[in-house]
């Protein structure tokens, strides 16, 4: 394995941002499904799929981790891939319904090509080759269970999605660490990259909610309202927890890192992320409809993202360094408090509470916290 300083050296490739483009028109789609017509159902929908594109995407990071080249097969492979998760992400509108089967087999094509290509790196090295090996025995079920889905439909296909996260989340947990290689560096800044991303559609949902609306005062108030939300979620992953995560990854003996990389990163992220698409689904609901009530699904999705994101970051704190954030926790429980009262008041009167409550958070923390965060930041 590289050493520590050679590790530090391999920043995130041109080609490894050319592929997370894809990533992001995924996460658009992701959004403007569970919108478009936001009932439950779509909800719970719109979170299956993210969750399996999320794995998808996250198997392209750590193989890019391990090669550390963006040349050759892996270059071939990426750039191969994106066209089936292009296709994959088209579906996404009716991965459950008609477009199941095209959904699915784009998936297995992405998730296949991955493991063809883990192939392709490990020649010559027995230790990486049994991971991938390990690898293939959940991620290519779980693949062709979303198939599956594809052929059949009704309960059986909303079984096979159960299925099919079950194996890919719960599979990788159990099939153990044995044999990984992380870059610490590279594999913090990757995810870094991707809740900027989100955050991204955050802003974008607010273009979107107010596209062809008068632009009256009250319209630019949701709108700088829902810029500060996204401010305050953006200083609240990156002002200090990112940074004492990646220090702490940095520093683990080599079995312990990968054990914090796959927790913090492949499992931990996809809450964070979740509850950042989550809130660009509320806030566009609320931009189109400022001064009436949010129906159920826009409020819990406006309030109950940002609590999710939250409480994601606690635990991502708790796993790096050992204690939870009881600011957060507090602020998470005060916004799914307001979820039902979001359904009572004003939309914009909701988003304006959620932003005040982020700020808030952040407030206290930076006075509460400050000689600590100093030293962690330029210790």
């Amino acid at each position: 394995m590289a050493s520590v300083e050679e590790e530090l050296e391999q920043p995130v490739s041109p080609l490894e941002l050319f592929f997370d483009l894809v990533f992001v028109f995924a996460i658009t789609q992701v959004s403007a499904f569970v919108s478009h017509d936001a009932g439950w159902t779509q909800l719970f929908e719109g979170i299956a799929i993210l969750a399996a594109l999320w794995f998808a995407w996250e198997s392209y990071v750590w193989l890019a981790n391990t090669a550390a080249s963006d040349e050759g097969a892996v270059r071939v492979v990426l750039l191969s891939t994106m066209g089936a998760l292009l296709i994959a992400s088209l579906a996404v509108p009716h991965a459950f319904g008609e477009d199941a089967l095209v959904f699915g087999l784009a998936y297995f094509v992405v998730r296949a090509a991955h493991i063809a290509a883990y192939v392709a790196v490990s020649r010559g090295d027995p230790q990486l080759r049994a991971v991938v090996v390990r690898l293939a025995t959940t991620f290519l079920p779980a693949a062709a269970l979303l198939v599956l889905a594809g052929v059949v439909d009704g309960r059986a296909r909303t079984a096979c999605w159960i299925a099919a996260l079950a194996v890919d989340y719960v599979g990788l947990m159990l099939r153990g660490v044995a044999g990984w290689r992380v870059n610490a560096a590279h594999l913090a800044e990757r995810h870094g990259l991707i809740v900027i991303i989100a955050l991204g559609e955050s802003i974008v949902a607010v273009g979107v909610g107010a596209a062809g609306l008068e632009l009256d005062a009250g319209l630019i108030v949701a709108a700088l309202l829902g810029m500060v939300v996204a401010g305050w979620m953006w200083w609240a992953y990156f002002d200090f927890v990112a940074i004492a995560a990646e220090r702490r990854l940095r520093t683990a003996r080599p079995d312990e890192r990968v054990q914090l990389a796959r927790d913090s990163f492949a499992y931990l992220h996809m809450p964070m992320v979740t509850g950042i698409i989550l809130f660009a689904v509320g806030v566009k609901k609320t931009l189109a409809h400022i001064d009436e009530h949010l129906h159920a699904v826009p409020a819990v999705a406006l309030c109950c993202g940002a609590a999710l994101y939250l409480v994601a970051l606690s635990a991502f704190k708790r796993r790096n360094l050992g204690s939870w954030n009881g600011p957060r926790i507090v602020a998470a429980s005060a916004l799914v408090v307001l979820a039902p009262i979001a359904t009572a008041i004003p939309a914009v009167l909701a988003l304006a509470i959620v932003a005040a409550i982020g700020l808030a958070l952040v407030g206290y923390e930076s006075v509460a916290y400050a000689a600590y965060r100093d030293r962690v930041r330029h210790g």
